[in-house]
């Protein structure tokens, strides 16, 4: 057996297709290892999204190459985002790599790796998107695992690469999904966080409507899952239908992820967003009397080309005044290939920096008196294990915290008989801006 090691960078949804390898190189009797220095090949699945990212990939695939150099390992494969933006043109910039993969290329890696005289790239349109019949193995904690509902993007936001890395919406159908979902209760999941690019938009292209709502209440019938988070919902186009099931499945979570990127006018016309800062604020007011208790995530873009002053405190006054659940905030990158890349006034970095530092502290006050607002009561948490703070410390999370982004609750005081993906009541005691302590009931 040809023993594997393989590096995953970048998003969830990377994730997702690097569990998809994993599985099909298991299929094909390949082993997998946890150490490079002890593999006969190497696969190292890239992220492109923006510029540090693709920097992270190249230094990722020159470290590992140094393994093939060393003799130690036979073929060196490089798949997913920054392939498929650069194509042909790494063969020369990167010659200690075998084999090139693009997105929609990554079910072909048991294939190039058995074939004797296969290509050296495999670049196209991006047009596959897994089924419920590949052989993905999970890679997250046994008990929480992520589901690919759909693939590409139809939005064309000025400053994004995605719909040229992955390609234009392709949604599988509800029955895929609910098997696939089936088949991970069954390996224990108890948790499913719904990803895309674009979960708003799920289902139009196969369905000539969006059916986000019919999905969730498919998923919500499946046996052994408990808790259905739902990630990346477009803000235009919520209908009232998925807010009605954000606010009747019990177990689909009163969470929602919605990308709104800035609330200035100006800044939102210049991103082609679609929408106003009214216009969010209607949404947001829609998402609220609905699901009054709905935990709310989002992420803002700071220094975008054009970006005033004025235009930096019209997002600070709409953050302070919506008081979000969660906010992440990230500097504008300039992004080859994007109409962005090429608008005057691009913002120094320095100022930029400055803008998120401020945004983030603004955020910090908020967060951090929210989860005040919660010690002295008791919530529903969903243990994790050991925490990566302290091996002392169990560490689980609230329906209000997504794996990975949204910080944890530390477990002070928990029984033996705790185990990961139980849920348990919890006492909440301490809080911080991101991080809560508490006790198990």
């Amino acid at each position: 057996m040809k023993r594997v090691h393989l590096v995953s960078l970048g998003c969830p949804k990377n994730r997702v297709d690097s569990e998809v390898m994993v599985g099909t190189l298991q299929q094909g009797a390949f082993e997998l290892v946890d150490d490079p220095e002890g593999a006969d090949v190497i696969v190292v699945n890239t992220c492109s999204f923006i510029q540090p990212a693709t920097e992270e990939s190249i230094e990722t695939v020159l470290e590992m190459a140094k393994f093939k150099a060393a003799g130690s390992c036979q073929k060196l494969v490089v798949t997913g985002c920054m392939v498929q933006r650069y194509g042909a043109s790494l063969e020369g910039e990167l010659p200690e790599v075998d084999h090139f993969l693009g997105t929609g290329e990554y079910h072909r890696i048991e294939e190039v790796l058995r074939t004797k005289d296969a290509p050296r790239s495999y670049v196209d349109v991006p047009m596959y998107i897994h089924d419920e019949m590949a052989p993905r193995v999970n890679s997250w904690a046994g008990h929480s695992a992520y589901l690919k509902i759909s693939e590409g993007c139809n939005h064309r936001c000025t400053f994004c690469i995605i719909p040229q890395l992955r390609g234009k919406l392709r949604s599988r159908t509800i029955e895929s999904l609910t098997v696939e979902a089936a088949n991970l209760a069954a390996q224990g999941v108890r948790e499913l966080n719904l990803i895309s690019q674009d979960s708003t938009a799920y289902g139009r292209d196969l369905y000539g409507k969006p059916q986000l709502a019919p999905l969730l209440r498919s998923l919500a019938r499946v046996d052994g899952l408990e808790w259905i988070r739902l990630h990346y919902a477009y803000p235009i186009g919520l209908p009232d239908e998925l807010l009605q099931t954000l606010a009747e499945e019990p177990k689909v979570l009163p969470y929602l992820d919605m990308p709104l990127q800035h609330a200035s006018g100006r800044m939102l016309k210049a991103m082609k967003r679609g929408v106003t800062r009214s216009g969010q604020e209607r949404i947001l007011e829609r998402v609220r009397a609905a699901v009054p208790d709905i935990a709310i995530r989002t992420t803002f873009i700071v220094g975008f080309p054009g970006e005033t002053q004025d235009d930096f405190d019209v997002l600070m006054d709409f953050v302070q005044d919506q008081k979000f659940t969660r906010v992440g905030v990230f500097t504008y990158c300039q992004e080859d290939g994007t109409p962005a890349a090429t608008l005057a006034d691009q913002v120094p970095q320095d100022v930029m920096e400055e803008r998120q530092a401020q945004l983030m502290q603004a955020q910090a006050a908020i967060s951090k008196s929210w989860h005040e607002g919660l010690v002295g009561t008791k919530v529903p948490v969903m243990l994790d294990g050991v925490s990566k703070q302290s091996d002392l410390l169990l560490s689980g999370r609230m329906t209000s915290q997504a794996p990975d982004v949204d910080g944890e609750v530390l477990l002070t005081d928990a029984p033996k008989t705790a185990r990961p993906g139980d849920i348990r009541p919890c006492l909440i005691t301490k809080a911080t801006a991101y991080d809560l302590v508490g006790e198990l009931q």
